[in-house]
């Protein structure tokens, strides 16, 4: 087995049936993953019906592990493998079909479970596939256990432990939670508020989100333009979704909707267009709620957590209402880790990844569309015209494919181009340039107030890059 690391910033992912994302690999997480749930005691249940070994007559102890999937068609191998891989180890396994990723983390703290694993590569395309994994409290798991399950998988430490006779897990499956995940959804909308008159332009990504999202919206009362919502196992984020929202942009106009909300492929962001069909990113809806909730008070310590990918603007436009921007590393794992440590209660990125804290542990992209439907309805104001209160600087963004990830530091041709965009930005804008951390890319971001002067720095980076390490 490769000797790579397996986890990411957001679990496991590549191509499908390729390593790592292998039935083989699979199977051996949900050993591994097993393994380190029955090696903590006071995470287990006890059997239902306290039964016994048969064996030993002592009361059988299992963990149980929910797993829901996306649309792909991979998702089929990797579910039945990871499955069995945990009930070979003498866990339990619910599996809950295509279900957000949010709500994967919700059924796992509502059923108490050990863990939960969401199969999903997210906004990738349909031949990827990829692994998340949630503690039993709905967090994604900290990287101290993310290292000791990929240590277990990469090695023969557990090849020997098979449980036999009736000590053997079982796995069964749950069809209503897709209902309850919608119960739950609808309960964060104000009682006293509905979405009567409403018309929405919906876009789920032939994705997770594609049952439980357009039911949520209507059962609140709004007229739903359903868009993305045939998912075929190849069609996920095909030209539709967050991903492209120019689709879900164009609906809006054609059917006068009063807002346009587009998912991704597994449902935990989203990306809004106003009534006009202009879009409206991760930072200006991060920007609006926190403006929202500090007019209710409910914004906790007055400060947001974002990363440093989101724009300059969005900074200054909180500052200027006395509400401060924490940046936190890349990727909504450490965004919801800065939050927690800091007790904040809103984060996000860029992408279209936010958190309410109070109201889940992960990012939803339901949840912040029904935040930002909650601030029109409140105000009686159009989306087109709340988006004004935060001012965005121009961006450009230049992605750069990679043989290898190595410090740009260590690269003195890479060092000098970017020294010298800091200085050429500097006190007007912003150069950041990272590795993604699903994908062999470098990601150059460039941000100031003249568009034409930012697309030559990025460019200029990007080709140091390509040229040292493409």
């Amino acid at each position: 087995m490769a000797s790579e690391r397996l986890f990411g910033t957001d679990g496991i992912r590549g191509l499908a049936n390729q390593y790592p994302m292998t039935a083989e690999v699979a199977m051996s997480v949900g050993r591994a993953m097993a393994h380190v749930l029955l090696s903590r005691p006071s995470s287990l249940h006890s059997h239902p019906l306290g039964l016994k070994s048969l064996e030993s007559n002592r009361p059988i102890r299992r963990a149980k592990i929910v797993i829901g999937k996306d649309t792909r068609l991979s998702g089929y191998m990797i579910e039945n493998a990871i499955a069995s891989g945990i009930c070979s180890m003498g866990a339990d396994v619910i599996l809950i079909g295509p279900l957000p990723t949010p709500g994967v983390a919700f059924v796992t703290q509502s059923m108490r479970a050990d863990a939960g694993i969401m199969i999903s590569a997210s906004h990738n395309p349909y031949h990827d596939n990829g692994i998340k994994i949630f503690a039993a409290d709905g967090y994604k798991l900290p990287d101290e256990m993310e290292s000791e399950i990929e240590r277990l998988v990469t090695s023969k430490e557990i090849d020997h432990l098979r449980p036999t006779g009736d000590l053997v897990g079982k796995a069964f499956r749950i069809d209503d939670v897709s209902g309850r995940y919608i119960v739950f959804l609808k309960s964060l909308f104000p009682k006293d508020l509905d979405l009567m008159g409403f018309r929405i332009a919906l876009d789920c990504a032939h994705g997770a989100g594609y049952k439980v999202a357009p039911l949520v919206f209507e059962e609140l009362g709004a007229e739903v333009v359903r868009l993305g919502v045939k998912p075929n196992g190849l069609n996920i984020n095909e030209s539709c979704g967050a991903l492209h929202p120019e689709t879900m942009a164009s609906a809006t106009r054609e059917f006068r909707a009063d807002i346009g909300i587009a998912l991704d492929g597994d449902g935990d962001r989203c990306i809004l267009s106003d009534e006009n069909g202009e879009i409206v990113d991760g930072d200006q809806i991060i920007g609006l709620c926190a403006l929202q909730m500090a007019a209710e008070g409910s914004l906790r310590n007055r400060t947001v957590v974002t990363t440093p990918m989101s724009n300059i603007g969005l900074e200054l436009s909180l500052q200027s209402q006395g509400i401060q921007m924490v940046r936190a590393q890349v990727g909504d794992r450490y965004v919801v880790e800065a939050m927690r440590k800091g007790s904040f209660n809103l984060g996000g990125e860029q992408s279209g990844h936010l958190i309410f804290l109070d109201q889940s542990t992960t990012g939803d992209g339901i949840v912040a569309a029904l935040k930002v439907l909650e601030a029109m309805r409140r105000t009686g104001k159009p989306l087109s015209e709340l988006k004004k209160a935060i001012q965005l600087f121009p961006q450009v963004r230049n992605d750069v494919r990679v043989s290898r990830k190595e410090p740009f530091e260590d690269h003195a041709e890479i060092r000098n181009e970017i020294a010298l965009a800091e200085a050429a930005l500097k006190g007007r804008g912003r150069i950041f340039v990272r590795y993604s951390g699903t994908e062999a890319l470098a990601r150059v971001m460039a941000e100031g107030p003249d568009v034409a002067e930012i697309q030559i720095i990025a460019q200029k980076v990007a080709q140091s890059i390509q040229k040292v390490l493409g």
